[in-house]
């Protein structure tokens, strides 16, 4: 019976490591992830984790794939730059679309705009939870994170009370003015929550 941890075996008992909790316990202090485990080749059921964490090293094959936290955060974050790239496109067709009255062809525009969005600002939420950062002391374009992702809110609200009522004007002017500056701030805060991962 064996523990092997990114490929790599180790010496569990050795370490005093009695069940696969304290490994995992383990490996999260040494700032890893843990993103796969096999016992005895088979996946465990995760939503009964205590009794995952209880069962013994002795006597079982342990598999564990682990990934550096912040490596994955920094990835995250590179590809919501390149999709919030592609919503720029989005978000000017869907704005030239509204101007030439083809209001349904806009909404599809539309549609992949806010879902990356929404994408952008749960990665964002979700790596600063993962990493423990506080994004009240990150500031961009001289306001913190969490401010910016209040003003992001606001704005999704607008842009949904502008469809509700059919103001396509009002829309026009929210796509083309407050959510380029948006797209401005979005990169911003994305550079500066790379630069606190990288440094830290």
């Amino acid at each position: 019976m064996s523990v092997t941890v990114d490929h790599q075996p180790m010496a569990a008992e050795k370490m005093g490591l009695r069940t696969v909790g304290q490994l995992l316990s383990h490996l999260q202090r040494d700032n890893r992830l843990v993103v796969h485990v096999l016992v005895d080749g088979e996946e465990p059921d995760l939503t009964r984790l205590s009794r995952l964490r209880q069962i013994p090293v002795q006597g079982h094959t342990i598999f564990v794939e682990t990934a550096d936290p912040s490596r994955m955060a920094i990835e995250v974050l590179d590809a919501v730059q390149e999709q919030l790239e592609q919503t720029d496109q989005l978000k000017e067709d869907a704005t030239q679309l509204l101007r030439s009255n083809q209001y349904a062809q806009a909404m599809e525009k539309l549609s992949g705009c806010f879902s990356t969005w929404q994408h952008a600002q749960e990665s964002v939420l979700k790596t600063a939870q993962l990493l423990r950062i506080d994004l009240s002391a990150i500031h961009a374009d001289n306001q913190s994170l969490n401010q910016l992702l209040d003003t992001f809110t606001l704005q999704l609200r607008q842009i949904k009370s502008t469809l509700e009522d059919r103001d396509y004007v009002m829309l026009c002017d929210i796509l083309t003015y407050e959510m380029t500056d948006t797209s401005t701030q979005w990169r911003a805060a994305i550079d500066a929550l790379r630069k606190v991962i990288t440094e830290a």
